[in-house]
């Protein structure tokens, strides 16, 4: 992390299907929040060339676009990049719930405890080729007595238990992509779960606590994440997404890729009957073949399809969790193919729900990046990085919404953002 004056920069590396994406920020060192919010100074994007539905599949493509964008970031925030926080995401990405139960040592419960009874929960037997990410403390209970204790620090009692949330992903997976950031000449201070990033950015204190629902709808994957009682409960990532909307539209209309995801940018509606019959469009054909034109209603139905099914298997992940009827909030939609026009009000037909598109808080500057929802991972880096430089005993008085994550140091920093505490 950079020193410029009296503040702080920070890199949050976004590494999406499509396209990867560096947000360079200022901020000062413990004051983060509504007041205060980190000011994006930089931005640098570049197609992404080397990943499939989140996973690398190319190193070599993948060095190549992440050294492109985060030039690109530092040009215009004029500074060095020498370490990012970055996402991970993919249909390898699994979750489970833990306990973990440890004697107090003195009669007073301190920090020290609070470690090793995380320790405690994630001494669970998983793959060799796994690993856990995140290990993210839902509730402490006192004695079997005193239970939905969010900060046992300085309770008494002669037992400590948490029921800990455990993120885990495949070794490859995690090792690839830090491998990648490494070939560049860069260290990774943090590698975060995009939707945890994402929830970061654009969920408020208010739906945490009533129970709701993250859909953070990319190009490669739909990611998922479900907070009950001020907790995370859930988490888990769906193989569907905006890149299949592209490819349903290349097929149906006989167009390149390229040109389909500029018809789904531009004419793309995710309800049907937001299109009216008498609107057309025009399709460029392949080769030497003049453009046609087509009603604007047949690309809706066609996207309206794909949307309906990303929805049902959010809905049927929610159904088989059992969280369902706890999202009492809702859901949020971010993420870049939530843009669309239709979207909110077809999830709201179908799941019978309120729903909303979440745009990163906390956050200033850039006027591309604050208000988009396709930065929502990104903002939401920058804010769990934030907390790197915050002692653990004076988080308390930060707002709740902020936090940091990723391996190592990254879980000690999650355990208590998650219940309120800082």
């Amino acid at each position: 992390m950079t020193r410029k004056g009296d503040k702080s920069l920070i890199v949050g590396l976004d590494i999406g299907t499509s396209k990867i994406t560096a947000l360079v920020g200022e901020f000062t060192p413990g004051d983060v929040g509504v007041h205060n919010p980190i000011d994006v100074i930089g931005i640098g994007t570049h197609e992404s060339r080397g990943l499939k539905r989140g996973v690398v599949v190319d190193i070599e493509s993948t060095v190549h676009s992440i050294q492109r964008a985060l030039e690109e970031a530092e040009l215009m925030a004029g500074c060095e990049i020498r370490s990012v926080h970055a996402s991970i995401t993919g249909n390898h990405i699994q979750c489970r719930n833990s306990k973990g139960i440890v004697p107090l040592r003195d009669s007073e419960v301190t920090y020290d405890d609070l470690d090793a009874v995380l320790e405690a929960a994630k001494a669970v037997a998983i793959p060799s080729d796994q690993r856990i990410l995140h290990a993210i403390p839902q509730e402490y209970v006192l004695d079997d007595s005193q239970e939905g204790i969010r900060n046992p620090v300085g309770m008494s009692g002669v037992r400590l238990e948490v029921h800990a949330h455990l993120v885990v992903c495949a070794e490859s997976a995690a090792a690839n992509i830090t491998k990648c950031i490494q070939r560049g000449g860069l260290k990774v201070d943090d590698l975060a779960l995009s939707s945890l990033a994402s929830a970061t950015a654009v969920l408020t204190d208010d739906e945490r606590e009533l129970g709701v629902a993250l859909v953070d709808i990319g190009a490669g994957t739909t990611d998922l994440a479900v907070f009950i009682n001020g907790a995370i409960a859930h988490t888990a990532s769906i193989p569907v997404a905006g890149d299949h909307v592209t490819n349903d539209i290349a097929h149906m209309l006989r167009t390149p890729t390229p040109e389909a995801e500029q018809i789904k940018v531009r004419y793309a509606c995710a309800l049907a009957q937001l299109a009216t019959a008498e609107e057309s469009i025009q399709v460029p054909s392949v080769g030497d073949r003049p453009p046609r034109r087509m009603p604007r209603h047949a690309l809706a139905q066609a996207v309206q399809g794909r949307y309906e099914e990303i929805f049902e298997m959010v809905q049927a992940e929610l159904r088989r969790a059992g969280l369902e009827p706890q999202v009492r909030a809702g859901m949020v939609l971010t993420g870049g193919a939530v843009r669309m026009e239709g979207v909110v009000e077809l999830a709201e037909e179908m799941l019978q729900m309120p729903v909303r598109i979440g745009i990163p808080q906390k956050v200033a500057g850039l006027g591309e990046v604050v208000g988009n929802p396709e930065h929502a991972t990104g903002v939401g880096l920058l804010l769990l990085g934030t907390m790197a430089d915050t002692p653990r005993r004076t988080r308390s008085i930060l707002p709740v919404g902020n936090g940091a994550g990723g391996l190592g140091q990254m879980i000690s920093r999650f355990k208590n953002w998650y219940r309120g505490e800082f």
